[in-house]
């Protein structure tokens, strides 16, 4: 598989399902999945655990000490923010390969430091009214269409099948 793949960025996450909703994500379609602490559970959380099923071997899991740690490890990488707050919507936006999809606290979203670090902003376009979707749908949504963009189901090939 290419290094070149996109994956998902957890910034400080909050609830443990949608991590393992999430963590299953990246396993199934073979994405990278950082996690930038503190989390607001433990990585072995039961309800992590629950969400994640048994995809939590298969998933190529970092976690980083802060976000200081996470934007040294990853550098030069593109980041990509999913933000409610965004100007330019997910149809718009080209993702290149190597890209990294940065997702919110559930409770908080992203401070403003992890915006200014973020060289895009992107948002899913929503019905008038309606605030954001919950991060794990979200993290899908973006993850299929970075994957779509960038052929990334073609490299999956037939061992989809097995």
């Amino acid at each position: 598989m290419s290094s070149q793949r996109p994956s998902i960025a957890l910034f400080e996450p909050d609830i443990p399902q949608n991590a393992g909703a999430i963590m299953r994500l990246c396993a199934c379609l073979d994405l990278l999945l950082h996690i930038i602490e503190p989390c607001g559970f433990l990585l072995d959380d039961r309800k992590l655990r629950r969400a994640g099923m048994d995809y939590r071997q298969d998933t190529q899991l970092t976690r980083h000490d802060d976000w200081a740690a996470f934007a040294g490890a990853v550098a030069p990488a593109r980041l990509i923010l999913a933000s409610a707050h965004a100007a330019e919507p997910l149809p718009e936006f080209r993702f290149a390969p190597g890209d990294i999809i940065i997702l919110g606290r559930e409770s908080a979203g992203a401070p403003d430091y992890v915006h200014a670090a973020c060289q895009h902003r992107v948002r899913l376009p929503l019905a008038p009214g309606r605030r954001s979707l919950n991060v794990a749908q979200a993290a899908g949504i973006f993850a299929y269409e970075a994957c779509r963009q960038l052929d990334w189901f073609t490299d999956l090939g037939d061992r989809s099948r097995d």
